[in-house]
């Protein structure tokens, strides 16, 4: 693993603006008895001034974060697998026909797979963590595994023809190699297809500093500008965006081959409004770094109150976003004695770097602590509805995004 000192869309030089720290994987939780050291790298942002793109400047391997023992499974939300609904259905608008055929970059446990088969679509799922992929096949869903590439993209392609869509949630992000991913699209899509997906947002999360979105996995945190650069470098263009509430902020891509379809009113609406939010500008990352060092020293200022006080702490929802925060706030098993997940999984682990136990949501009901740090903040109206017992029996919830905040 290298640092990178030039854009991984444009290839003009870059520098990091700051940095998280030493940092373990966000999903390399281990069993207490687990032997052999534990992966760590430097998490350090970059903003590309020619292009707008922000990346990491070192991510761990692939192989390394994407495994046979994934511990994320898209299904556990009810949220998400309504959002997923509706993007099926939304693709298919788009689409129209009455058949078409789908390839899914990084299909997980297959929810959205499944919605798309259920709109019609002949729909493949492309695949690298073997767990997740087998969730997806027993229920009786055509997945194939490994990462898309150009040559796996040929593969699909030589077995059924051209693809009316490519589409991927939350996923695009994570992929290091973006022009391979565009390449890979530009062999398997139809003229007139459509590639949709959807990511977290920039702007969004600086406004919010929700600097818990920058880990491994998010090796990019897209904007518009930043796609609408990569997309034409390979034939492509931007022809609509939308803002969606999911993950704290995100935008639904929809980009098509140049010249077959035109770009909305939206696309152009987008772009404007980056510029005038300053995503460009070198001096908005100052401020989000010193955003985020306030925000990471009034959370652990919290929990050090709280405990001095006697109050018992706990955490909710072991994430990928909750490894950034404990790690750069140094938060371990004096301040929050576990954290409650519902991942079978990560039953019986504990948190990468900080050694938090992870325990079942059953023992959070049993014995529910004074407080509870609301880790999965992105998810939280569904969370106060599954467990407003909590807060009936005294309990308060500690969120820290866009501010630290106790409430009942």
């Amino acid at each position: 693993m290298s640092r990178r000192s030039t854009c991984r869309v444009c290839g003009k030089a870059i520098a990091p603006f700051m940095t998280f720290g030493r940092m373990p994987l966000a999903n390399g939780f281990m069993h207490p008895a687990g032997s052999g050291g534990t992966f760590v790298y430097e998490l350090t942002p970059a903003v590309c001034e020619a292009c707008g793109t922000f990346q990491l400047i070192e991510q761990p391997p692939p192989g390394r974060m994407f495994h046979a023992d994934y511990p994320f499974f898209t299904g556990t939300s009810s949220r998400m697998r309504e959002h997923f609904r509706e993007l099926a259905i939304d693709a298919r608008r788009r689409i129209g026909g009455a058949t078409a055929r789908a390839v899914e970059v990084g299909s997980n446990d297959g929810t959205l797979l499944a919605y798309l088969a259920a709109e019609g679509f002949v729909a493949c799922g492309v695949e690298p963590s073997a767990n997740v992929a087998a969730v997806a096949r027993a229920k009786g869903l055509d997945v194939v595994d490994g990462f898309f590439t150009p040559a796996a993209a040929q593969s699909l392609r030589d077995a059924g023809g051209p693809v009316d869509l490519v589409v991927g949630a939350n996923v695009i992000c994570h992929i290091a190699d973006i022009h391979g991913v565009m390449q890979a699209v530009d062999v398997l899509l139809s003229p007139s297809g459509l590639f949709i997906f959807e990511e977290p947002f920039l702007g969004d999360m600086l406004d919010l500093c929700a600097y818990d979105q920058i880990y491994d996995e998010h090796v990019f945190m897209w904007s518009a500008t930043a796609i609408a650069h990569l997309v034409s470098a390979h034939g492509f263009v931007l022809v609509d965006v939308q803002h969606q509430p999911t993950h704290g902020g995100s935008l639904r891509y929809v980009v098509a081959r140049h010249g077959s379809r035109a770009p909305a009113a939206s696309v152009a609406q987008q772009l404007d409004a980056e510029r005038l939010a300053g995503l460009g500008d070198p001096e908005r990352y100052v401020r989000f770094r010193r955003d985020c060092e306030a925000a990471r020293d009034e959370l652990v200022d919290a929990l050090r109150r709280l405990r001095a006080d006697g109050r018992r702490v706990a955490g909710y929802a072991a994430t990928s976003k909750s490894t950034t925060v404990l790690n750069y706030a140094g938060i371990g098993p004096e301040l929050i004695a576990y954290i409650a997940d519902s991942t079978p999984a990560k039953h019986g682990t504990t948190t990468p770097g900080t050694h938090i136990p992870v325990v079942p949501v059953e023992h959070f009901h049993r014995r529910p602590p004074d407080c509870a740090v609301l880790f999965a903040w992105n998810h939280a109206a569904e969370i106060y509805a599954k467990e407003r017992a909590f807060v009936d029996g005294g309990g308060k919830w500690i969120t820290f995004v866009p501010t630290v905040s106790m409430h009942g």
